[in-house]
């Protein structure tokens, strides 16, 4: 896998990337992150357009971008823009793309990526859409499984939380399918994974398993990853009210859990994750948010040419 064959191309879902994709871009993350390369991204600019809002995503895609000499202008919603005097969606891409060398957007509307990607000739990077899709975040989190275990192959994974509406958990779950794990899903009833996602995992012959509690599975477990439950995907604030909480991941959790297990978590934690778990060798969220620079500083890269 060369950088040719990611110039000018987008990254709008896992589906984009094949497993020798993935690894190209953990290798090139390992290699940013070891010293061992260092793109030059001088004279480039990343338009970061986020329509919902966002913290480790928009600032470590700043990092990224800063990081390796270029420049990021970063918006936040649509206040300050023409987009409040009526401009169109399409019309705003269109003039933006003019300023830019790749556009980075994050929306609450599924879809909204892809149909940026139509839109404008540069490279569009889905930084989340709506309870769709989070490709980037998928890529960071493979590399931080790799990063602690060494392998991506084989492993047993569980996905606890909000699976329904977690993006993140969705594009995680399509990107390891090409690593033969096994998984172990973990939600209330309501917040059970996608069917679509499902059907996939099982068309491509993944093993999974649906469970309510997580107790019982914890020691066969590799990696743990937790998310929270969405709130602001409930259109009934009372169905939220009765699902928070629903899982509190505490010391007691995982005390029968492998010596190895790693727990992680896309941040922002609610309850879920109790602040005694952080000092816990098993904790790894922390570090996950950390090597999303390293990641998104390869995505940039690449996807610009800048790697050679």
């Amino acid at each position: 896998m060369t950088d040719a064959k990611f110039k000018n191309r987008h990254i709008i879902s896992m589906r984009d990337l094949d497993r020798s994709g993935m690894d190209y871009l953990i290798e090139t993350a390992a290699a940013i992150e070891e010293g061992r390369l260092q793109p030059d991204m001088k004279g480039k600019i990343a338009s970061l357009l986020f329509f919902e809002p966002s913290t480790r995503t928009s600032f470590s895609f700043e990092s990224a971008m800063k990081r390796m000499g270029g420049e990021a202008m970063l918006m936040k919603g649509t206040g300050s823009t023409s987009v409040a005097k009526g401009e169109s969606f399409a019309d705003t891409l269109r003039t933006i793309e003019r300023y830019s060398d790749i556009i980075v957007i994050r929306h609450a509307v599924e879809g909204t990526a892809r149909l940026a990607s139509e839109v404008v000739k540069i490279p569009v990077v889905n930084a989340g859409d709506g309870a769709n899709q989070h490709p980037t975040q998928a890529l960071l989190d493979l590399y931080s499984i790799k990063k602690t275990h060494g392998t991506l192959d084989n492993l047993k994974i569980g996905l606890v939380g909000d699976l329904r509406f977690g993006r993140t958990v969705h594009s995680l779950a399509q990107a390891l399918a090409s690593y033969n794990p096994e998984f172990y899903f973990i939600s209330p009833g309501f917040l059970e994974m996608p069917e679509h996602i499902k059907a996939n995992l099982t068309a491509r012959g993944i093993k999974y398993t649906e469970l309510h509690e997580i107790e019982p599975v914890v020691p066969e477990l590799d990696i743990m990853y937790v998310t929270r439950i969405q709130k602001e995907r409930f259109a009934d604030p009372e169905d939220y009210e009765k699902l928070k909480g629903s899982y509190i991941i505490d010391l007691k959790t995982i005390e029968n859990a492998k010596e190895s297990m790693k727990i992680l978590h896309p941040l922002p934690r609610v309850d879920e994750i109790a602040v005694e778990v952080d000092s816990s060798p098993h904790a790894y969220y922390f570090d996950q948010a950390e090597n999303g620079v390293y990641m998104r500083q390869a995505i940039l890269s690449i996807l610009t040419g800048a790697v050679k």
